[in-house]
């Protein structure tokens, strides 16, 4: 593994139930450090005693504070991945109305994208807009998005109200939008006035409209 790929990873693997406990100590204490100070304003130091430890003990598990941010990436895309599956083994709402099951059929992939984001914008800002993104992690985000590219292509492919004549091209601008204007909304300065489930609501209406367009 190169250099920088070793500054980004754990110290090490903890064994025993004790040291489990600490790790996981240190990990909540760092969430709540960067999402309060931001990425430059975060340091270990703040973090250990955040966590109640110090910095030598926290040295012990982590060597700097990019490893830390790496390791809560890592536990943010498995997450991801987590709901998007669980959202779409869950079974659609009737229709009421003629776009309603293509509704239904996308509102899996928008409450997934919002419910990863839901928890702790502040701290998705830092994780993805200023902390270094290591190699592995990258490689686990393109992952999650390719399966959510193949299960929308797939959802598409055979649906009848869809008239994209891409159905491939159609999925990813799906993926990508909902994670781009999820991931902005959230992030906006406005986020203490946020309304998640109007924006869901009006993300699923200007998909179906994009999707389903007589015009094509």
């Amino acid at each position: 593994m190169p250099t920088a790929d070793r500054r980004l990873r754990p110290r090490k693997q903890p064994v025993q139930r004790r040291a489990e406990d600490t790790r996981d100590r240190i990990l909540a204490a760092a969430a709540r450090v960067f999402a309060a100070r931001g990425y430059a304003g975060g340091t270990t130091n703040h973090i250990a005693a955040e966590a109640g430890l110090s910095v030598g003990s926290l040295y012990q598990y982590y060597p700097n504070k990019d490893a830390l941010l790496a390791e809560l990436m890592r536990a943010h895309v498995a997450e991801g991945a987590a709901l998007i599956a669980r959202r779409l083994a869950e079974p659609p709402p009737a229709a009421a109305a003629d776009d309603a099951d293509l509704a239904a059929s996308l509102r899996p992939f928008v409450d997934a994208a919002i419910d990863n984001h839901r928890a702790d914008p502040a701290l998705h800002r830092v994780l993805f807009e200023e902390a270094p993104r290591p190699a592995d992690v990258l490689a686990e985000l393109h992952a999650l998005e390719a399966g959510a590219v193949t299960a929308a292509a797939r959802l598409l492919r055979a649906h009848p109200q869809v008239t994209a004549p891409d159905p491939d091209l159609a999925a990813w601008f799906v993926v990508a939008t909902i994670e781009s204007l999820t991931h902005r909304y959230v992030g906006s300065p406005a986020r203490g006035r946020l309304d998640l489930d109007a924006f869901g609501d009006e993300l699923v209406r200007m998909l179906v409209a994009y999707l389903s367009s007589p015009s094509r």
